[in-house]
Order: C-alpha cells, then structure tokens, then sequence
C-alpha cells in the first residue's frame, strides 16, 4: 500500500497590524502600561501618578461600556424592558466616574465639617456646618463671596442640616448647643423646635417630611421627639437606650420612620401608631453601633452603617429576612466625622469612603482610601474613586435627586468631607451629557486655596 503524503502546511498569512495610540486604546490594554507607571519605588515610599492611577482603577472596576443609544431605542421598540434601560444608564455613570477630577477646593472652616445639605432647587448650592457652629451656603457656580454664619465655637457642632422644604432662603439645624431650630441665611433664628436648655444634652439627628409638615430630630440618650411645621410638639419618647445618631423619613411613604442608635439597633416605626418605646414595628440588631439607617429613593430597601465594618440592605417587604451583608472597612472614632453610606439618587448604587483597617480581612498593604460604589442588589465593588490630592479620609453623602438637576449638563452632586476641608470634583467636560443627569459633579473635603478659584478640567 502505497505510503500517504503528508498534506503541505499551509503557510499563515501576514497581518500587518498598525498599533494603536493610547489615544485609541481601551483601558484594557493600557492596563499592564498604568500598573508600570503607577508604582514608583517599593514600600511606603512609592509615589503615584494621578493620570495613570485613575486609569488603573478605571481598568480593574469599570465593566465594558455599553450604548446607552441602543438600549433607548430597544426601549421605545418595545424590545427592552425598563429595568435594563435602568441598567443601561447605570453603566454609563459608573462608566463616566473615571473622568472625575478635582475642580475647586476651599477650607472655610477652623474644624472639621460634620454636616452638609444640597440646595433642593440649586443643584450648584450647598450648605455645610462645621463642628463649631459655623454655616456656609456656596454657590461654587458663581465667584461671589459665600454666605458666612459665625458659630459659638467650641461645644456648637451642627449635627444635622436640612433645607426647609417650604421655604428654601430657611434651614433646619440640629446641633451639640442643645437646640433643633430654624434659621434663616442673615444669621436669625426663626423658631426653636427643641432646646434641652442644658449643656448635657443635645440633639444628634433631625429629618424633615414637606408631605406631613413634621420634623423629628432625636438626642444623645435615646429621646425622639415630632414636631409639626409650627413648632408644635407631637410627642417624645424614648425610643432608644442611648445616642439616636440618625432618624430618616421614609420618601414614599413619610409615616414610616427609621432610627439609628449606638445601642445596635435600627428601629423600624410607624408614625401613625407610636404609643410607647415598645411600639416599633422592627427593631434590627446589628453588632455594632449603628451610623446611619437611609432609606433608598424609591423606599423599597433601608441601607445601614455600622461604626466598625458593615454596610447592610434590608427589604421593606421582609423586615425579618436576613438582610444583604457587605464587609467594608469604615471604623469610627471621635474625632473623626462619621461615614455613612448612601445610596444613589437614581441608580441602585451605594456609595461610601473607605478607611483601611489593619485588622479587616481583606486589608491589604499600602491600601488606598478611596470611595466605593457598590451595586446595591449584589453589593458587588463597581467603582473605586480616588485622587493622590485628596487621600484623606472621606465622608460620603449624595446630594437630593430634583428635576430641576437636568438645568445643567452634570447633576445630582455627591460630597465628600474630611476634616475642616471642602474638595469640589466633576467629570471632565467631554463627558458631560446635557440633559441626562448621568455624570454628578462631587464634592468634597481636602485642602485649600482662594474661593472662587477654578482649577481646568
């Protein structure tokens, strides 16, 4: 039998491939590029590069980007359900956080901010207090010198900080000075809602429902008292065996009431049916303090904040059902303003800063204190943001969701606070969509330069 003949290999035609510039190519491939570029040296003493550090973490969080375009097309042929249009918008911003740079920084304060409340109708207007009474209404959209209200000092810290719903030229204040009250921005006091006339006890917490015409703020030992718009007190209880850190309406449905505690609890009320302390509808026991409880924009999860190293989401449909855990390094001290996690004001999406503990599981050395987006159904890490100018140790909160956002071509502001420091971040401008309200403009808290600066995207 005649042998076979082995068939020719065929030869493997040439592809001449013309490199890309890395002005065309995708943070996937300028990933092994950055991860060179960004370490500087071995230990403590490397140094990092913003540009390339921004890219690297863009690269490692961000999943590929998908067309926002297609999906609203999909949508309107009926193709595409709401929830993955939803989905599709959601990508897009976490997708525009790697453009986030620093924009304006100011230090108007001799302490560390503790609270700070968005303008409901002014999406460029804020209101931060400080630890020594001291209130500041910003405008960082125009160059005029910001409002200043002088506080007492020592022993006046602002603990909460609302906008009055009714009257926005108004603010409700909370504060260590032992008073819940309502001030105007020339410095006068309003009306007082509660004083514990004593240096004892003070207030800690305080929310506001324009639907029921009600404010409740609770204290330092456990009391939570509702008050109606005149002033005029509903009730006061102690609901708590100690410091209420935290009470939140619910936006839905503004008869349903959370409260956070250092007593490990978070409290699960009924306006329409409180008789005593014993009358919560669910009291959820955490191991730890408790920050805050924050009800998520459409009132359908309550999202918790323990002082050591928990981020939970309960449902309201099953208050009972364990509830989704996701372990974060947030640990609290005194001098430190507290981290809360937040939630997104459109997107399921929880944000919070990042403070790296030695003794977390996953700590790993020379970890960076960034702040975290979460998805808040799988509580998986989508994002990391982070600036080498701003390393220190951040208190995130989101800013109001309002259609009159859509005014400008970024929305929806976060800020960021860390000790007596404001830090203003927005997207660059290429990624800004007019009308969208997909790329927020954040803000922070870190070092200083002159007001009114502008520092180019």
């Amino acid at each position: 039998m005649a042998p076979r003949k082995r068939p020719e290999t065929q030869k493997t035609p040439e592809v001449v491939v013309r490199p890309k510039s890395k002005r065309n190519r995708s943070p996937w491939e300028l990933e092994p590029e950055a991860k060179k570029l960004c370490l500087k040296g071995p230990g403590p003493s490397r140094r990092f590069d913003s540009g390339c550090l921004w890219a690297g973490l863009a690269s490692l969080r961000v999943p590929p980007p998908c067309s926002i375009v297609r999906a609203l097309h999909q949508h309107k042929l009926g193709t595409a359900a709401w929830p993955s249009l939803q989905q599709g918008l959601q990508q897009s911003f976490l997708n525009s956080l790697a453009s986030y740079r620093i924009f304006q920084k100011a230090a108007p304060f001799d302490r560390r901010a503790t609270s700070l409340a968005w303008h409901p109708t002014h999406p460029s207007t804020l209101a931060v207090g400080s630890k020594g009474g001291d209130i500041l209404l910003w405008n960082f959209g125009i160059k005029d010198k910001p409002t200043f209200i002088k506080g007492i000092g020592a022993g006046g810290s602002i603990t909460g900080l609302k906008f009055n719903p009714l009257n926005t030229n108004q603010f409700f204040t909370s504060s260590m000075e032992g008073t819940t009250r309502l001030q105007d921005f020339k410095g006068n006091t309003l009306r007082v809602f509660a004083s514990s006339g004593t240096c004892n006890f003070w207030f800690c917490s305080l929310d506001v429902s324009v639907r029921s015409r009600v404010v409740v703020t609770g204290d330092n030992v456990g009391n939570v008292i509702l008050l109606n718009m005149d002033g005029r007190e509903l009730w006061n209880l102690r609901m708590h065996k100690k410091k209420v850190t935290h009470v939140a309406l619910n936006p839905c449905c503004d008869w349903f009431l959370a409260t956070a505690s250092v007593d490990q609890t978070v409290k699960i009320w009924d306006l329409r049916q409180v008789r005593g302390k014993s009358s919560f509808l669910y009291s959820l026991l955490h191991r730890h303090p408790v920050n805050a409880a924050h009800f998520s924009p459409d009132g359908a999860q309550l999202l918790t904040t323990d002082q050591k190293s928990e981020i939970r989401v309960y449902s309201a449909s099953q208050w009972d059902c364990p509830p989704s855990l996701i372990p974060h390094p947030h640990r609290h001290f005194q001098h430190l303003t507290p981290i809360k996690a937040t939630w997104h004001p459109r997107y399921n999406l929880i944000v919070v800063g990042r403070y790296p503990d030695p003794n977390f599981k996953s700590c790993t050395s020379h970890e960076l204190r960034t702040i975290d987006v979460f998805d808040g159904s799988s509580g998986k890490m989508m994002y990391q943001l982070y600036d080498p100018e701003s390393s220190g140790i951040m208190s995130v909160r989101l800013g109001p969701s309002n259609n009159n956002g859509r005014k400008q071509g970024f929305t929806l502001p976060y800020w960021i606070k860390n000790d007596q420091k404001l830090i203003l971040m927005c997207p660059s401008p290429s990624t800004l969509i007019p009308s969208s309200c997909l790329s927020p403009c954040l803000c922070s808290s870190m070092s200083s330069i002159p007001w009114g600066t502008h520092w180019p995207l």
